[in-house]
């Protein structure tokens, strides 16, 4: 088995581009086949080598490796003319200068349904000859078989008057070069199936199929937003690059985008990269739209997350926080130890990486007052009972989860008071408002000395 990925350089990776070289991977190592990236950079206006550059990235950033490539279809020019050439030559093409409305006449004149056909006028863009009989069948292993009648398609045009070959006529023609078995792509390429088979089909004529199949189809559902529209940026991130900056694991994202239009036959939804390998097939990838919902994503994310070890959800965090500039270098190294620890402690709380910061960030630097929170919980009763908190607190000898919370516990229960009233002041005290990790590891893990130096800035503040 032979597939292929092939993205054009015309902006980011997309959601459903990233799917569609999840299914190819995941249908290559599943078979033990052999997985080309492409990238076809035929539309010189809108190709960048910054958006080659993102792709490689994302793909990269995904662990979606590939087996041959990349190769720039614009390297293969020299190839697309000398096929071109060929099908001149023979006459399984020609030059025309038919327009728009030279088309509209021929139709007008021969019924609407009737495919257009020129002659050879020796100039012009090039068209491909398509028989009058016969069909073209779009054999497609999720859709079925599709049938063409000939005598309603035009002849396509393959190439410019400049001799710039078309997306069609490369396509097919590098799909044959390069002996892929399988095409597995979005279902909004099923319009251009009949034309690049039609280009395979003369190049059987011509013999430089090597005698080949043409390649099995697969066209994917395509994606959908929660509303059941068109999936667009207003849905949330529409890029695999988004997906990053919004604290996404790569293995999360795997496991989501296979579920879009993948079923793993027992509604498993916590599947792991191994396991998606294992059990991957075309035959249970469904027709029908699927919807992106990130919500759903959020929490699948979140699950991913607390199965990290904390030596790998450190990792995570690390290359996150300083590639999004959320924290220095010089913060997180000032204690080592400190961002495994503060990891270990938020882990259940977060669904992405970028949760982390918002929640835990003041175990690293000075918190950010919330005016609303000190005004619900440093008024002069919680001032009172911060006050017996902290003289509690400076009695610890060793200033460890477990004697900070026994002594907590303790310091409640002589109070009076619920928990919550001890509790809430002390977190507004440390934190700046009333989220944190457990209250226990997180005076724990900021110490003695910087726990007692905030709470009496708090009680300072309320003077």
């Amino acid at each position: 088995m032979r597939v292929r990925f092939a993205p054009s350089p015309t902006g980011s990776l997309h959601i459903g581009g990233a799917r569609t070289a999840l299914y190819n991977w995941l249908l290559a190592r599943h078979e033990g086949g052999t997985l080309l990236l492409r990238i076809e950079d035929t539309d010189l206006e809108r190709s960048t080598p910054e958006h080659v550059a993102q792709i490689l990235d994302s793909l990269q950033w995904l662990g979606l490796d590939y087996d041959e490539g990349p190769v720039m279809q614009t390297d293969r020019t020299p190839r697309h003319q000398e096929v071109l050439a060929l099908l001149l030559a023979s006459g399984h093409a020609y030059r025309s200068t038919a327009t728009g409305d030279d088309v509209k006449a021929f139709k007008d004149a021969h019924g609407a349904d009737r495919g257009y056909r020129g002659a050879d006028q020796g100039e012009g863009a090039v068209r491909l000859r398509v028989p009058n009989d016969g069909a073209t069948v779009v054999h497609d292993v999720i859709r079925g078989d599709t049938r063409f009648e000939n005598i309603h398609l035009d002849d396509p045009v393959i190439a410019r008057a400049d001799g710039s070959v078309l997306y069609n006529f490369a396509v097919a023609i590098d799909d044959l070069d390069a002996a892929i078995t399988h095409v597995v792509r979005g279902e909004d390429h099923l319009s251009n199936t009949p034309k690049q088979l039609l280009v395979l089909g003369a190049a059987r004529a011509l013999g430089i199929d090597e005698g080949r199949p043409a390649p099995v189809y697969a066209h994917l559902p395509l994606l959908h937003g929660p509303d059941g529209k068109k999936l667009s940026k207003r849905h949330g991130a529409a890029s695999v690059g988004e997906l990053r900056s919004a604290g996404y694991l790569p293995e999360a994202i795997r496991n989501y985008l296979a579920l879009l239009g993948w079923g793993a036959g027992d509604d498993q939804t916590v599947l792991s990269t191994e396991e998606l390998v294992e059990r991957f097939t075309l035959d249970r990838v469904s027709r029908n739209p699927a919807r992106f919902d990130q919500i759903k994503l959020r929490w699948l994310n979140g699950v991913h997350i607390r199965q990290l070890s904390p030596a790998a959800l450190d990792a995570a965090l690390r290359e996150f926080l300083l590639r999004e500039g959320i924290v220095s270098a010089s913060v997180l190294d000032a204690d080592p130890t400190r961002l495994q620890a503060a990891a270990t402690i938020s882990q259940e709380k977060i669904h992405t990486l970028a949760d982390f910061w918002p929640l835990s960030g003041f175990l690293f630097e000075e918190p950010t007052q919330d005016p609303k929170a000190a005004a619900r919980w440093l008024d002069d009763d919680g001032r009172a009972r911060l006050a017996d908190t902290r003289n509690a607190l400076a009695g610890i000898q060793q200033f460890d989860t477990a004697s900070v919370q026994a002594t907590l516990e303790a310091a409640a229960a002589q109070s009076g008071a619920s928990a919550k009233a001890i509790y809430q002041p002390l977190r507004v005290a440390i934190c700046g408002t009333t989220v944190s990790p457990g209250i226990f590891e997180s005076v724990a893990l900021l110490g003695s000395e910087t726990t007692l130096r905030r709470i009496d800035a708090a009680l300072a503040t309320g003077a």
